[in-house]
């Protein structure tokens, strides 16, 4: 055997070994081959903090196998991910199988193509151990808060719990977006707009009230919004001024780490954690025709948004083929990095972009190629010319009233022809036509003023998380999907549908830490250590310096926390459930991974039991308890607790009322800002699905009728036609039922309904595999 390559996965090591043939034995690592250990603190803090690494456990045999390798090897290649944990883990096998450091040992490519590899090969370096400090000094600085901080919580607060150092800082920006939600008072707003034509009702258009008397009109209550809305119906209209502008909509930059979960977020549903997951195979290598392994993207854990010149005018060739040279700029579009970036990496882009996603469909799994997809539309688009839009803009005047009418035509879609399909589509819809000033304009219609609410700050996503984290400097792009993983996992924060929010115990942890621990726990001084890791990464300070640094004011700052803090009682929580083994009635404990039921004979009887959360509502199928459950990805759903004898689930709350139409159990849901609405569990009922009521309207005609004192049994008639959201889905159904020029709508309802079972019953089919 002539040379050993070693990369960190099995993947990789098969698709690499095919490009170098057979005087090349390539092995993965499966990872770190050693570490600090876990029965212990491992860090000298008297002697410049200097680790204990010990080999993993488990690890033994692949390390023996490594060492018989290495021994044959005329070279030894350390090809770990181009990363300063890759670093890491090359310095950790270079001192496992006695390899020079300062030897040219480290080869690195950040794509996995025949072309890039061989061409590392060519070039190995040593071992960057500037790269290397910064990865332990990360190492370490979370392992002296892992191990010196948690101890106390678990005596202060309660066993199991854990804090970590960025993890902390991730959970306190969740619960204070939490505290400002709670802390928000909506403030109630109404918009008022009529509809225009020139001279044909064909081409209406609709203009909004902005101005009255040439200040900025304000609308606070119904009243008011009546009082315009009856003004507005006798008022002349004429065009002040009309512009006519060109709209430049400029593509974006290719994929960084964070960008691509943020947008995998919101296009695709999926995790940060699934994402980095589908990427790692991308980029590792996926067997094409000829069962040939290739990987399909460059690495996936990156800040820069630069791109190769090869690969720009790679791009540019297929876009000019492909689109046209009406799609391809005279140069090629340059993106700038965000500060501290590593130029040295790429964007994540396809390894080569003739890779089309229909070409590789038939070997990429669904998810896969979803990605994929993404990732080669940004990419191709990055390099696309701009769109341009025709925006119409008229001022009209009204009276006393100021109002604005604009719209858009897109001339040329650019970019968008391949990322947004839909979003072009709707832009082409907004037509304002193009009137000279003095233009006289006739009054079609008053339309409802409209009633609006004020909205709190919104609940953070996993892709808002990243974002967030993104700005404010916390932790790397890397870092991200692990960070979320692990404060989801740990029961500090909580996923409902989309939104991510705090759990009580991460209030409570968060809140002492802020008053004991404000360093540790502040945002600015989490960003300024990270800055700090980069500066070792550059060899601008050194390792012991940082960390000095910081433990000096932590150990003040622990003592202090432990002298103070007072002792937390633990209540005892006695269940309902008996154990089985020695007749006690159970309790209910808190471990890691959240509540649990313990037999409180312990350690005689160790008998344990997963602890359900009754919500005093019971199963309408057979009449035990419905608890609260989680999915597999952490979605809190609905369900009986006698499954699987009883199959009733429901992703909202079910509580205890009925259907006054048919009888049924009633489910709470939780709309955006914090409504909460009730709608019926039966899908074949009127009733069933979230009844939004929607925002109040005040029609001109009952604004006329209201204020020119017609009879009350004549404001009526015109307040049934335009039901406010005082109304309830009853009070509207049972209206509908007694009104005879309403069985046309009613008939509506009864199709909609039943194809809102369907859908329903398709949700729940897909919550049950979750």
């Amino acid at each position: 055997m002539a040379n050993l390559v070693i990369v960190e996965s099995p993947t990789k090591s098969k698709t690499i070994g095919r490009f170098l043939g057979k005087n090349y034995t390539v092995k993965a690592s499966m990872g770190h081959l050693r570490d600090l250990p876990k029965s212990q603190f491992g860090v000298d803090v008297d002697h410049d903090f200097e680790p204990k690494y010990i080999n993993i456990r488990g690890k033994g045999d692949l390390i023996k196998e490594l060492k018989t390798l290495a021994k044959k090897a005329d070279k030894i290649y350390l090809a770990t991910d181009p990363d300063r944990e890759g670093e890491a883990i090359a310095w950790h096998l270079g001192y496992l199988l006695g390899v020079d450091p300062e030897s040219n040992c480290r080869i690195s490519f950040h794509e996995i193509t025949p072309h890039a590899v061989k061409e590392a090969i060519k070039h190995p370096s040593a071992i960057d151990m500037d790269k290397v400090d910064a990865q332990q000094t990360r190492r370490i600085l979370d392992r002296i808060v892992g191990y010196k901080l948690s101890p106390l919580l678990w005596r202060k607060i309660a066993k199991g719990l854990s804090a970590g150092r960025v993890q902390s800082v991730a959970v306190k920006i969740i619960c204070d977006r939490q505290k400002e939600i709670d802390a928000f008072e909506p403030q109630e707003y109404w918009t008022s707009s009529v509809t225009l034509t020139e001279d044909k009702p064909s081409q209406k258009f609709t203009a909004e009230v902005t101005k009255k008397e040439g200040k900025k009109l304000v609308i606070h209550n119904e009243e008011e919004a009546r009082t315009v809305t009856k003004e507005l119906l006798n008022q002349p209209y004429a065009v002040v001024s009309s512009t006519v502008k060109d709209r430049i909509r400029r593509p974006v930059a290719p994929f960084t780490t964070s960008s691509l979960q943020q947008e995998a977020v919101k296009r695709l549903n999926f995790t940060t954690k699934k994402t980095m997951m589908l990427a790692q195979q991308l980029y590792e290598g996926i067997t094409l025709e000829k069962r040939t392994p290739v990987g399909l993207i460059t690495y996936m854990r990156t800040d820069s948004v630069h791109l190769a010149s090869v690969a720009v005018t790679e791009i540019r060739d297929y876009i000019g083929s492909a689109y046209g040279d009406a799609y391809l700029p005279k140069k090629a579009n340059v993106y700038s990095s965000r500060k501290n970036a590593q130029e040295a990496h790429e964007a994540i882009r396809p390894t080569s972009v003739m890779r089309t996603p229909d070409e590789v469909a038939p070997y990429l799994e669904r998810d896969q190629l979803r990605l994929y997809r993404l990732i080669w539309e940004r990419t191709v688009s990055c390099q696309m010319a701009p769109s341009v839009s025709e925006v119409t803009t008229l001022t009209i005047s009204g009276g006393p009233y100021e109002l604005r009418a604009s719209g858009s035509v897109v001339k040329f879609d650019g970019f968008l022809t391949l990322m947004d399909k839909k979003e072009l589509a709707g832009e082409k819809t907004k037509k304002v036509p193009h009137l000279k000033e003095g233009t006289p304009l006739t009054l079609l219609s008053v339309d409802d003023a409209i009633q609006h609410f004020t909205e709190p700050p919104a609940y953070f996503t996993e892709a808002t998380l990243v974002k967030e984290l993104e700005e404010k400097g916390i932790g790397r792009p890397s870092t991200y999907a692990t960070i979320i993983q692990t404060i989801l996992s740990r029961g500090y924060v909580a996923k409902e549908a989309k939104k991510v929010m705090p759990t009580e115990l991460g209030m409570t942890t968060i809140d002492l830490l802020t008053q004991y621990f404000p360093n540790l726990i502040d945002v600015p001084f989490s960003a300024h250590m990270e800055s700090e890791l980069d500066a070792i990464s550059e060899h601008k300070t050194k390792k012991e310096t940082v960390l000095k640094e910081f433990y000096g004011p932590f150990e003040k700052e622990l003592e202090i926390a432990d002298r103070e803090i007072p002792v937390k009682p633990q209540e005892v929580i006695v269940s309902d459930v008996k154990c089985e083994k020695c007749g006690r009635m159970m309790v209910v404990k808190t471990g890691r991974h959240g509540k649990f039921l313990a037999c409180p004979g312990f350690p005689e009887c160790r008998n344990t039991k997963p602890y359900y959360e009754k919500i005093g509502v019971a199963c309408p199928l057979c009449g035990h308890d419905l608890i609260v459950r989680k999915t597999k990805t952490g979605r809190t759903f609905y369900g009986c607790s006698h499954y699987p004898e009883c199959h009733f689930t429901s992703w909202d709350k079910p509580i205890n009322e009925t259907c006054p139409l048919c009888g049924h159990i009633m489910l709470e849901a939780v709309q955006r800002g914090g409504k909460v609405v009730h709608h019926c569990s039966n899908p074949e009922c009127p009733n069933s699905g979230a009844k939004k009521s929607g925002p109040k309207k005040v029609s001109a005609k009952a604004a006329y009728v209201e204020t020119e004192g017609s009879t009350e049994k004549t404001v009526k008639k015109a307040a049934a036609k335009k039901t406010t959201a005082k109304k309830t889905a009853v009070r509207k159904t049972a209206t509908a039922k007694t009104i005879g020029t309403k069985k046309t709508a009613a008939a509506n309802k009864t199709a909609s309904a039943k194809k809102s079972a369907s859908t329903k019953k398709t949700a729940v089919k897909k919550m049950g595999k979750e």
